[in-house]
């Protein structure tokens, strides 16, 4: 059966994030969970190079659940941890639409630095722009990297 386009499109994301782990398990990083809350990750203190996917932060701008891709706990310059977000448009769409609600998010309710990895060719460039952009503005946003730029981030920082 086809998948439809929000199923390929979903597929890509996972397949993204599946990168981003494979990157954090090169470096030494162990999965302690997925789905789990951030005091639970951050309490886990066994592994001092650890990881979490869909981690429960709190509430966002409207006052919803928020979970994060990533949440990264053990690097030498960021002891506090750091936030990984995953973003994939193959073609047209509507995730690029969505990032002045992520900065928002990442701005006030994100607890941790947080840098966004993008990826596919379908977002618009004025939006890449504009995300980038507010790297200058919001404290909590580090950096936005595609795939290739992320590995040699991760290289010097892991």
């Amino acid at each position: 059966m086809a998948l439809t386009q929000g199923g390929r499109a979903n597929q890509a994301g996972r397949i993204l994030e599946s990168n981003v782990e494979t990157i954090l398990n090169a470096h030494g990083y162990f999965q302690v969970g997925n789905h789990v809350s951030k005091d639970f990750l951050l309490n886990a203190n066994l592994l001092a190079k650890r990881y979490a996917k869909q981690v429960c932060i709190g509430s966002g701008i409207y006052q919803t659940t928020l979970k994060v891709d990533f949440y990264v706990v053990g690097l030498p310059l960021i002891p506090s941890g750091v936030i990984i977000e995953c973003k994939w448009q193959e073609s047209g769409g509507s995730v690029d639409e969505k990032f002045p609600y992520l900065n928002l998010n990442i701005q006030n309710s994100y607890p941790a630095p947080t840098i966004i990895v993008i990826g596919g060719e379908g977002m618009r460039e004025g939006a890449i722009k504009w995300l980038r952009q507010q790297v200058k503005y919001n404290k909590n946003l580090l950096e936005v990297y595609t795939l290739d730029r992320f590995i040699a981030w991760a290289n010097k920082h892991f």
